[in-house]
């Protein structure tokens, strides 16, 4: 109970602490802290110029663990991210030389201005933790965590993620405009680089913690209701795509890491409640006449759970 303990004060010190730069989100902190958690990936999305990067910056100084940038143009190859293999004409053989992505943190920085392919190339690294470059396959450090930040996808110049990549991700966040006084803040601390925050958490820290996190109780009551929400995307009318099973799954973790960091030993309804927007938003693709009609994924969620029975859990806070 009290390795437990020391463990929870550590994510409240992490949160605390990118919050020292990163004003007046403490919600968009404390999901991204979830899904890091959980063993997630998270994407960002909004306008340029909300701080986007210096969140990912600040996140990936209090974690302590390598970190590395990956600025994302339309010239960017797989190889540039992934590595590749050169011959040693000193040696008589092939060396590999790997690539950025071979760090704990990558901040994917403006993900969709690279093309499909190269977007692509996180595929295998995001699902599995590991590479292969020229059949060869290379374990990527753990704990490893994607934090891509992209634009929104009207503005000029970017590529549309593939599902299959945007399902990678636990959750996609967006951060907002800050308020008068969060943005009067933010104007003080001008000339308070992240550089200065300080490393909370190591990459240690972090693995165990995950693993506590796995063993947050689930009742059955609550897996249901998950399922049930899930399932209601797939039948939606106004949903082409609805979520996949991994959509449950990663749902069911995330809330186990929002249990965690709360101090509770299991998840509440509440924490799907909290979650299911950011977990499920991206892996639903609406019909084209819900978008004539302007519809939006983030409303049909909110209706779902509004027209679900919340469960009632037998144990107590």
């Amino acid at each position: 109970m009290e390795l437990l303990d020391y463990y929870e004060k550590l994510t409240t010190m992490l949160i605390d602490n990118v919050n020292k730069v990163f004003i007046g989100k403490k919600s968009v902190v404390e999901k991204i802290t979830v899904a890091i958690l959980s063993g997630g990936h998270v994407l960002i999305e909004d306008v340029p110029g909300v701080g986007k990067t210096t969140l990912v910056q600040a996140i990936a100084k209090s974690l302590g663990c390598g970190f590395k940038r990956i600025q994302f143009t339309p010239d960017l190859l797989p190889s540039d991210i992934t590595g590749i293999t050169v011959y040693n004409s000193r040696t008589g053989s092939f060396e590999f030389k790997e690539g950025p992505i071979m760090a704990n943190v990558i901040l994917a920085d403006e993900i969709n201005r690279s093309s499909p392919k190269t977007q692509s190339s996180l595929l295998e690294a995001m699902q599995e933790g590991q590479i292969t470059v020229d059949g060869v396959t290379y374990d990527l450090p753990k704990p490893f965590v994607v934090l891509a930040t992209q634009n929104p996808i009207e503005y000029e110049g970017t590529f549309p993620l593939p599902e299959a990549q945007l399902d990678r991700f636990a959750m996609r966040i967006k951060i907002g405009y800050p308020d008068f006084y969060e943005e009067k803040s933010i104007l003080k601390l001008q000339g308070k680089p992240t550089e200065e925050i300080e490393s909370i958490i190591t990459d240690e820290d972090v693995l165990k913690i995950r693993e506590e996190v796995k063993s947050i109780h689930v009742e059955d009551s609550v897996k249901d209701y998950i399922i049930t929400i899930v399932q209601a995307t797939r039948s939606h009318p106004d949903i082409y795509l609805g979520c996949s099973p991994r959509g449950s799954l990663t749902l069911l973790n995330a809330c186990r890491g929002l249990a965690y960091i709360r101090g509770r030993d299991h998840v509440l309804p509440d924490d799907v409640k909290e979650l299911a927007e950011a977990v499920l938003n991206h892996r639903i693709i609406l019909k084209p006449e819900a978008k004539m009609k302007g519809i939006s994924v983030e409303d049909i969620i909110y209706s779902i759970i509004s027209s679900i029975r919340v469960p009632l859990v037998s144990r107590n806070v």
